[in-house]
């Protein structure tokens, strides 16, 4: 198949780049060497930090890199450079794609327990997770096979993958905008009553991190929508390595909220006290079983001796959430000041 315009539809869908200048491969090489790279220094950060190697926050966060973005990219590598079979660099990216990109939502909404009370919300944010896996996940594997087959029926699979791939993009770009939506949402709620000024400026930074990450999944999305195939399917295992490294990045913002140390020695008790937004009977996952799985729900502010200037307001908090220093402090380890 003979192609002629780097915006064509069909431009490297079928395994053909439409454009063979130098200058156009080296871009993408460009972009597939930031994610091998990014990914390789995820995981030496990821195992260095975290003390104890288990929980969804960990396993999604280091998987979704060393499985997702790694073979996602390499596959690609094999489809546009190299006479690999058609079916063998497919299936290679195809399992990278599926484990980077629900990975990715994984790790989001881990994170959504830390500020989300409500096991409504966060059962039916799964339950969108779960659903498009079989709605978007499936039929785009399907019509990339399709569209790799060699046969007389290539060109319609290659048309509908076409189509489909804007549709999955739309739906996963959705999804991730209504987890860090949520996540910001409940960080804004948060900054309203946090009296503790350090704090309020760490989660300032976190919103701006997750405005941050949506505007790079804009930018995906437009260059789909332009007909940039090669460009954008190159360029995303580039920005969902950049977004792993931000979620981590966001890892060190909630930690250095709860192990601030100005404020509070490193060795002493603290309450960590949580909103009360009607889910009084919601089970208590608060940080001291953080070692096994980041799903808890970490609040921002409110010492355990009262706010800072001393004043009372009226708000309903759920004081059964204790948890020491020392005890978060063999979840993950905070990083060194001079990096924060």
């Amino acid at each position: 198949m003979s192609v002629s315009s780097t915006k064509d539809p069909l431009d490297g869908i079928s395994g053909e780049l439409a454009s063979s200048g130098g200058a156009f491969k080296a871009t993408l090489l460009f972009f597939m060497a930031i994610a091998c790279y990014n990914v390789a220094e995820l995981v030496v950060m990821v195992l260095s930090t975290f003390r104890r190697w288990k929980g969804l926050y960990f396993w999604s966060l280091l998987l979704s890199g060393c499985a997702g973005v790694l073979p996602y990219t390499l596959g690609f590598i094999m489809k546009f450079f190299t006479q690999a079979p058609s079916n063998l660099s497919v299936t290679i990216l195809s399992i990278g794609w599926w484990v980077m990109v629900t990975g990715q939502a994984v790790v989001l909404y881990s994170r959504l327990h830390l500020v989300i009370c409500d096991e409504r919300i966060l059962q039916r944010v799964l339950y969108m997770i779960i659903a498009n896996v079989f709605l978007l996940h499936v039929p785009t594997t399907v019509l990339t096979y399709g569209s790799n087959a060699v046969g007389e029926e290539q060109p319609a699979w290659v048309i509908g993958y076409n189509i489909m791939e804007k549709v999955q993009m739309t739906g996963f770009t959705i999804q991730e905008i209504v987890l860090s939506g949520l996540y910001m949402w409940e960080t804004v709620l948060m900054l309203r009553i946090c009296l503790v000024r350090e704090n309020q400026k760490i989660m300032y930074q976190l919103i701006w991190i997750n405005i941050a990450m949506l505007v790079m999944d804009l930018i995906l999305l437009g260059l789909e929508y332009a007909s940039f195939y090669a460009v954008q399917i190159t360029l995303k295992g580039a920005i969902y390595s950049i977004k792993l490294k931000l979620e981590f990045a966001v890892l060190g913002r909630l930690v250095a909220v709860v192990q601030n140390r100005r404020p509070i020695s490193i060795d002493r008790d603290i309450n960590l006290y949580s909103l009360d937004r009607e889910t009084t009977g919601a089970p208590d996952r608060s940080l001291a079983s953080a070692g096994e799985s980041v799903s808890s729900r970490t609040p921002f502010c409110a010492p355990a001796t009262g706010y800072a200037n001393g004043t009372h307001r009226n708000i309903n908090l759920d004081t059964g959430k204790l948890v020491t220093m020392r005890e978060l402090s063999t979840w993950v380890q905070r990083p060194n000041d001079d990096h924060c």
